[in-house]
């Protein structure tokens, strides 16, 4: 049988032209020389970069098919995640120890509120309910509770060092769990019960059914992929100083917090473009796949990679959150089991998640 498509075989210009011009800049501009402009030049030329970046992934991710392909894509955002973390961790002077507590507690606010909020109230705006894979959904939550309360909230509780932070030992083990876990998680995902992360109905959307990409643009968009992040985590550090003296100089809410989730917010930003998009076209369970998934990849891999390079540098790192922080995650998470378990969403379930998110927000404003 004959394919009714033929493969893509072409792509965005700008999809070539973000990377190369964000490495001409690297090369010219110097954020420091050239202060205030040198520095937003730069940041729109690594946004420009990680939008690329991701287009890329997307690109590949279609290639392979669902769900593999939103394992590319959580991939990709976890190592510009990682990098800009630890560029900015490195940057202060002594360091910034809770900047990766920061940038991960963001980003399950941003996910699990931010995004998941917005599909469901533009999914159900649009289509009334909508459905998606149970079994799925709760695995992703049930691994990203698991991970993220290692990591996030054991620390406070445990006695073997002062303050919210991991002896070595601990650091090691909890990060091995982390990335066993997420093995596991990928093992049930991709081979085992690969069902539970499939679209239930067919939506007859166009991109749904587009033919994949050739394989010699897939093949372009993975050397483009790996220069789009190259030089993401070459801005990430050129810039890490600046980014964070530009926060300490507004001088309201948290600082170190404010950074975290400039970081956050940034990285997650093409996702949840594409996260919004297919809960507009009613696929739900591809949202919720590119949602949790970037999600739980976050907690999964960057925690081994920052504490990798704090035990090796012998950089202090705090992980542990406040009781204020502690209250607001607990709380989404209770929220968020409710929301997934039922199979259907609508507006009301988006609008209690995007309550819980202007709170966060408020909240790293005035604290």
């Amino acid at each position: 049988m004959t394919e009714q498509n033929p493969p893509i075989q072409r792509m965005p210009w700008w999809t070539a032209a973000l990377p190369a011009l964000a490495w001409l800049l690297l090369i010219v501009l110097r954020p420091d020389a050239l202060a205030g402009f040198g520095v937003a030049v730069l940041f729109a030329a690594l946004v420009g970069a990680v939008f690329a970046a991701v287009h890329h992934a997307e690109v590949i991710a279609h290639r392979v098919g669902e769900p593999l392909g939103t394992l590319v894509l959580a991939a990709s955002v976890t190592v510009i995640e990682a990098a800009l973390i630890i560029s900015i961790m490195l940057s202060a002077e002594g360091g910034n120890p809770t900047l990766a507590r920061d940038t991960l507690f963001a980003t399950v606010m941003i996910v699990l509120n931010g995004i998941v909020g917005i599909c469901v109230i533009v999914g159900g705006l649009r289509h009334g309910q909508q459905g998606f894979q149970v079994a799925g959904a709760t695995a992703f939550l049930t691994v990203l509770i698991t991970t993220a309360t290692l990591t996030l909230v054991l620390p406070v509780y445990t006695s073997s060092a002062r303050g919210p932070i991991f002896t070595p030992g601990q650091l090691v083990f909890v990060s091995a769990a982390a990335l066993a876990l997420y093995g596991v998680f990928l093992f049930v995902q991709t081979v085992r019960h690969r069902d539970y992360f499939l679209p239930q109905i067919d939506t007859h959307d166009e991109e749904t059914h587009a033919a994949p990409p050739s394989n010699r643009i897939t093949l372009i968009s993975a050397l483009l992929l790996l220069v789009a992040l190259a030089v993401v985590v070459l801005l990430a550090k050129a810039l890490s100083y600046p980014i964070e003296n530009t926060v300490r100089n507004l001088g309201v809410g948290q600082p170190a917090a404010l950074v975290g989730g400039l970081v956050a917010a940034m990285v997650l930003l093409p996702e949840s473009a594409a996260a919004i998009q297919a809960a507009r076209r009613n696929r739900l369970q591809t949202s919720l796949n590119l949602a949790l998934g970037s999600g739980l990849a976050s907690i999964s891999l960057t925690i081994p990679a920052v504490a990798a390079v704090s035990l090796w540098l012998g950089q202090p790192l705090v992980l542990g959150l406040g009781a204020k922080e502690v209250v607001l995650l607990v709380l989404t998470f209770i929220v968020s089991a409710l929301t997934l378990s039922g199979g259907r969403t609508t507006v009301l379930h988006g609008a209690v998640h995007l309550v819980l998110f202007a709170v966060f927000l408020y909240l790293l404003v005035i604290p």
